[in-house]
């Protein structure tokens, strides 16, 4: 009578909390896997371990399970603790376990503890509440208030459990505030999923679909547990709720982890930092996540930095990528994300990777509609200058540099490798120089290949990503900027029907100086296009050195030094393809895209295993659709087939090529000379000695070097390859 009365005035609808009172005398039931090698505990290990001051919510001990090997439970190492549900543990001997400088005895001492299954070889200290988890071998839980898990728990997962309503799912708004672009995270995801989800959003069939891969696999059942698996280390942490701990984890100060998952291994070891708040998401292997920085609603892929109180949220962000201090909303971000300055904003954009927000950019900030729906795309290599702001909506093409500046309107830059700056005021024209990158940084591009590559600190490649500056994609860019600059030149001239005409001025008056007006680029004024007659030139030069470097590289895979009319007739019998998308960092033709929506509505693909599979099988054939696409861009450039190509058109090859080669060597010797030449680069050292000790000895670079070789070879290769078709 005394327990009902209880249960009746601690519990009714105006209240948050209910008292269960469970019979103390029933056994809970447990499965035979679980039990496979455990027993009850004897008379003579009750009292040790109540003699300890242990305590059980069933008196008789009888969902207390231990080891049945023989020397393999102490019960001399479980003091001050109390237990109810089940208890089902593992190996527990007189043994120390070790991280760093922290050493502790196996065992539990000092905690509170419902419902646990443990491995071998664990500590349980100071632990306030522990509730539904399994965990695994040489785990050290050490001064944690709460680790609990509840039966209906997703981990992060943008899935749903029994009798649970649509509202209850967990979606990561990516790429415009308004949830328009919205996904759902999944432990497996990659930026490559997220893109395709949230940017073909006019086919239901397809989200639909996508939303069942996303389900595949899950029972709905509620009997979740929270998971903590092997040589986990988490101390000195407030709350840890619903949350699954890949191996090797450490965790250490953090404020709240909630509804997540953890990925981590042995050779990509996750770590999670003092005063950090994750809700609602999943942690990528091999990221690190430290002092004071929040995550909410996200996915952070593989060798991640998050830290110094930056805000991620509503953001999916790709491998090898760092932000902290600065704030990142609603944002879908590709690898090699560069993003470190407090003052930094980002807001609704997709941004494709390989990409720097330097201090002060607000990307984002502002809105030109009564609806925060507006969205910036940023293709790869994205670099805004110090404090520079956009509108929304703009867009960029590749390796886009914008100068510092307030750009009030919207802009639609469609010239890669391009440097744009704003007007004077804000209602001119802005300013842009296609082509900026080749004519005047060509150690930059150069640079970033070797750069990102060397920077990918990942085991374990799920998401194929292009590290070279010069791919189809950019190259697609390039023809279509050639385009656009021969269009303008038409107008320009005032014959804007006769477009070879245009396209023969710009070649045949090589020192022409004017400016043409490309009025889409920007709302409004519009943008002046600086440079058109060198940038037309620059931009067929690396086309043709993309195209030339593609076909050295298909010889030597063939073992041959030339090209033979029988090979171009192999290079034909490759699909070609003449649009492509970057798919979350890979380069994929857009017909595939396509092929794989067709496969995955036809359920022939129902899984996102299998989605990752047809990503891999098409970067095993990436290099022949390659270099029948390098082939196509030759003919496209003069205007017929490669078979009726003269000896002089192959010399033109050879003397373009052979310049931009010997370009990128010379701008990267003389770019790197500048810092041990320049006067006010020199003036902090006392001497040669001291800056060569700070900064090293240009003689010594070993970039230069290797560079060095490199282009007498691919010098070298490039007389030869076009031999066999001569004529």
């Amino acid at each position: 009578m005394f327990f009902a009365q209880m249960a009746f005035l601690l519990y009714d609808d105006r209240t948050m909390v209910k008292v269960e009172l469970n019979s103390k005398n029933t056994p809970v039931k447990l499965g035979a896997d679980i039990l496979r090698g455990k027993r009850n505990l004897t008379e003579k290990e009750i009292a040790i371990l109540k003699s300890n001051q242990n305590f059980m919510e069933n008196d008789d001990w009888s969902n207390f399970y231990v080891s049945e090997k023989e020397g393999e439970f102490n019960p001399s190492l479980i003091q001050f603790s109390f237990f109810s549900g089940f208890v089902v543990l593992g190996r527990l001997v007189d043994a120390t376990l070790n991280y760093n400088d922290l050493h502790l005895k196996c065992g539990i001492s000092n905690s509170k503890i419902k419902d646990l299954i443990a491995g071998d070889d664990f500590v349980i200290k100071n632990v306030a509440y522990l509730d539904n988890y399994k965990i695994s071998n040489r785990v050290i839980l050490f001064n944690v208030t709460e680790i609990c898990c509840t039966k209906h728990s997703k981990f992060g997962n943008g899935i749903l459990k029994e009798g649970e309503p649509e509202e209850n799912r967990v979606w990561i708004g990516v790429a415009n505030e308004n949830d328009g672009r919205r996904v759902l995270p999944f432990e497996s995801m990659i930026p490559a999923d997220a893109y395709l989800w949230s940017h073909y959003r006019d086919d239901n069939d397809l989200l639909a679909r996508f939303m069942e891969l996303t389900e595949s696999g899950n029972t709905g059942k509620l009997d979740t547990m929270g998971f903590i698996d092997d040589d986990c280390v988490i101390k000195n942490s407030n709350i840890i709720k619903d949350t699954k701990i890949g191996k090797a984890a450490y965790i250490k100060g953090a404020l709240k982890l909630k509804n997540i998952t953890i990925l981590s291994s042995e050779d990509e070891v996750s770590q999670i930092g003092e005063g950090v708040e994750m809700v609602n998401g999943i942690l990528g292997y091999g990221s690190r996540v430290f002092y004071q920085a929040i995550a909410i609603r996200f996915v952070i892929g593989r060798n991640c930095q998050i830290k110094y109180g930056a805000r991620l949220l509503n953001s999916v962000l790709g491998d090898n990528s760092t932000i902290s201090c600065c704030e990142v909303l609603n944002n879908l971000i590709y690898p090699f994300h560069e993003q470190h300055h407090n003052s930094s904003f980002l807001i609704a954009t997709t941004v494709m990777g390989q990409s720097n927000i330097a201090s002060g950019a607000t990307i984002g900030s502002n809105h030109n509609s009564r609806s925060p729906d507006g969205e910036i795309f940023a293709k790869r290599g994205f670099w805004p200058g110090l404090c520079s702001d956009f509108k929304h909506n703009s867009r960029f093409a590749s390796f886009v540099l914008v100068s510092k500046g307030s750009y009030q309107h919207e802009l639609d830059i469609p010239y890669p490798f391009a440097l744009v700056s704003p007007g004077e005021k804000t209602d001119e024209a802005v300013t842009i120089i296609p082509a900026f990158w080749f004519m005047y940084d060509m150690f930059a591009i150069t640079r970033n290949k070797n750069k990102f590559a060397k920077r990918d600190k990942r085991k374990v490649k799920v998401q194929n990503i292009e590290f070279d500056p010069l791919a189809p994609d950019t190259m697609q860019e390039i023809m279509g900027a050639l385009d656009r600059i021969i269009r303008l030149t038409a107008d320009y001239l005032k014959e804007p029907k006769n477009l070879q005409g245009a396209k023969d001025y710009l070649h045949q008056n090589p020192d022409a100086q004017f400016t043409l007006m490309d009025m889409t680029c920007q709302k409004k004024y519009g943008a002046l296009i600086a440079k058109p007659v060198k940038a037309y030139k620059m931009y067929r030069k690396i086309v043709k050195y993309f195209a030339s470097s593609t076909l050295i590289e298909y010889c030597k895979a063939q073992e041959k030094k030339a090209l033979s009319l029988s090979d171009i007739n192999e290079i034909r019998k490759f699909p070609l393809f003449t649009e492509w998308e970057n798919v979350g960092g890979q380069i994929i033709p857009s017909a595939k895209i396509i092929e794989l929506f067709n496969l995955i509505k036809g359920r022939t693909i129902n899984n996102w295993d299998m989605v990752h599979d047809y990503y891999n099988q098409c970067q095993s054939e990436y290099n022949q659709w390659k270099v029948r696409y390098s082939l196509y861009l030759l003919e496209q450039l003069y205007s017929r087939p490669i078979e009726d190509f003269s000896n002089l058109v192959y010399q033109d090859i050879i003397d373009d090529v052979k310049v931009v080669a010997q370009d990128i060597y010379d701008d990267s010797v003389s770019s790197r000379e500048k810092d041990y030449t320049d006067y006010y680069r020199n003036m902090t050292y006392r001497n040669q000695k001291e800056m060569e000790a700070v900064i090293g000895s240009l003689s010594d670079n070993s970039f230069l070097i290797q560079l060095k070789k490199d282009t007498a070879q691919f010098i070298e290769n490039l007389e030869n390859v076009f031999e066999g078709l001569a004529k």
